[in-house]
């Protein structure tokens, strides 16, 4: 006597394939999701509690990023500036804005504005911003073209690879000391001569760039 209908082989290798289907999409989706935006955070824009415009101060007025990052040349970390740099120009133009009203209250009262960070690596990623600026890279190298943003995202993924990419090769990326800040910096057509000049001058040892302790201390 037959106990199972004609079709029940159809289902059960369906079921199978199925099965194997979505074991595989799963492993496939563990494998993409670090290099999607949900994780690294690409081109996605933070809430500020001002919002500051790159585009207007560092683009419109052509303000030096150092204005205001003013430890990116000696810290690890480029900086973010005190209340009273933004009132040195606010407390004579724009006074009374309503959108600059959390500039004011944090002035009067010694409360800093409580910027939230874009640009973040994990805890156990050891990255000094003066060390890559004084060996050539520039600023739109990792921020892109900060200038042309009114409100400031992350343009580059910063993982793991992204970064090796530039320690393994390092010649695309570097520029003369004078171009650093530049954030209208184009590559020219020798790059790779020039990059490779730069490496030589600026004693930069290629040899130990992708050393895991260069970035895991």
């Amino acid at each position: 006597m037959q106990i199972f209908p004609p079709y029940a082989d159809t289902i059960a290798r369906a079921a199978l394939l199925a099965t194997a289907g979505a074991l595989l999409g799963g492993l496939g989706l563990l494998i993409v999701l670090p290099f999607t935006a949900h994780v690294t955070r690409q081109d996605i824009t933070v809430e500020q509690p001002i919002q500051f415009s790159h585009e207007h101060h560092a683009g419109g007025l052509g303000i030096d990023c150092r204005y205001c990052h003013t430890s990116v040349e000696q810290s690890r970390f480029a900086g973010i500036p005190p209340t009273e740099t933004c009132m040195t120009c606010h407390s004579q133009i724009w006074t009374n804005a309503a959108m600059l009203a959390p500039v004011r209250r944090s002035l009067a009262e010694g409360d800093p504005i409580r910027w939230q960070r874009v640009h973040r690596l994990p805890d156990y990623v050891y990255f000094d911003h003066s060390v890559h600026v004084a060996k050539g890279v520039g600023c739109s190298t990792c921020h892109g073209a900060v200038q042309r943003m009114q409100q400031i995202r992350q343009v580059a993924p910063l993982t793991m690879g992204w970064c090796l990419d530039c320690h393994r090769d390092p010649a695309p990326n570097l520029r003369p000391k004078e171009e650093i800040y530049d954030m209208d910096w184009s590559a020219p057509a020798n790059q790779r001569q020039q990059g490779q000049k730069l490496i030589h001058d600026y004693l930069i040892r290629t040899e130990g760039l992708t050393d895991c302790s260069r970035c895991h201390r």
